[in-house]
């Protein structure tokens, strides 16, 4: 896939380290040493470097001996990162005993070295559940500055290239919070537009959707996606974004002239912004069946570090792309 040819080779030039918590995931395994034998990162692996080393040498993964390997339970800055975890922590009850054990735990460490400057992306899921790869992601590395709320977005692949821009158009949220509000949908639209920059590398004309356009329909889900727009042109001045549209009237030009005249998005949308994670989730869902899209992601936004989480049925391919991408987040926040 051409796109994920160019992520890839954008990655390859950012010279960003990606931390993998789950080290003894055969898959895990295998992709890291695709990415070092490609060049698309610099990798940090968690876990026994015996047993790491032996399950390399079973697949005969040999680029695996270019990572960095810690070994959460016998690592040396163990007191350091645990009286981090305490610092950030104790207000919350936990207790430096309690800190000493976690940091233990990969997926914690994972973060520490991430809010240590050691790291500066994650990628996990590929044995772990999406609450126990994010739960530690909120605790430590924490949402971006003026961002409350962690949305997912989908990049859209499709074969017919008069969508979007040249068949790839960005969704958000299909994947994370239920039912925002006008201000977190505006944040929504604003970080998935930063997404669209730094992975697509394409200029976001973000429509919000609705079921109605340009208020030929009055109802307060309307109201909310006409006040998120307000707010997201407040937040990023120059986002090119409007709204309400419904989707015809978004990607449609002859049907977004009619419906929204003097709109410069309607009709030309390239990012669509939904207002509910359950319309989001639909959505996506119905063009990668039938339209037989490629869904990339989702790729976690609005953290202040970029932590992405996979599925656990994910192939290698997902892997390496998921760091990639995780790479040029890194270097486009």
């Amino acid at each position: 896939m051409q796109l994920l040819d160019s992520i890839k080779q954008k990655a390859k030039s950012q010279k960003k380290t990606v931390v993998l918590p789950e080290a003894l995931e055969e898959r895990t395994l295998q992709a890291a040493d695709i990415i070092l034998s490609e060049g698309i990162a610099d990798i940090i692996l968690l876990g026994n470097p015996s047993s790491i080393e032996e399950l390399a040498g079973k697949h005969g993964l040999g680029s695996v001996s270019g990572a960095k390997i810690i070994d959460p339970a016998a690592f040396d800055e163990k007191e350091f990162y645990a009286d981090m975890l305490f610092e950030l922590r104790q207000h919350k009850g936990l207790t430096r005993e309690e800190a000493l054990t976690l940091v233990e735990d990969p997926l914690y460490l994972a973060t520490l070295l991430i809010k240590n400057g050691a790291a500066d992306g994650e990628v996990a899921g590929a044995m772990n559940a999406t609450g126990d790869v994010l739960r530690p992601a909120f605790q430590v590395v924490k949402t971006l500055p003026g961002i409350s709320v962690v949305s997912g977005a989908f990049i859209m692949i499709l074969e017919d290239k008069q969508w979007g821009d040249d068949g790839i158009i960005v969704f958000a949220d299909c994947a994370v919070h239920p039912d925002p509000d006008a201000k977190e949908l505006a944040e929504i639209a604003v970080m998935t537009a930063r997404t669209t920059r730094a992975i697509v590398g394409i200029e976001p004309r973000v429509a919000m959707l609705s079921f109605s356009t340009k208020g030929s329909a009055k109802h307060p889900m309307v109201d909310k996606v006409v006040e998120a727009t307000r707010i997201a042109r407040e937040k990023e001045p120059g986002l090119l974004i409007d709204g309400d549209l419904q989707a015809d009237a978004a990607i449609v030009e002859a049907i977004g002239r009619k419906k929204a005249p003097g709109s410069s998005i309607a009709g030309k949308a390239n990012v669509l912004v939904f207002p509910s994670l359950e319309s989001g989730n639909i959505g996506y869902k119905l063009v990668q069946r039938l339209a037989g899209a490629e869904a990339v992601g989702p790729v976690l936004q609005g953290m202040a570090a970029p932590i992405n989480d996979l599925s656990r049925g994910c192939s290698v391919d997902d892997i390496v792309n998921l760091v990639a991408i995780t790479v040029n987040q890194a270097a486009g926040k």
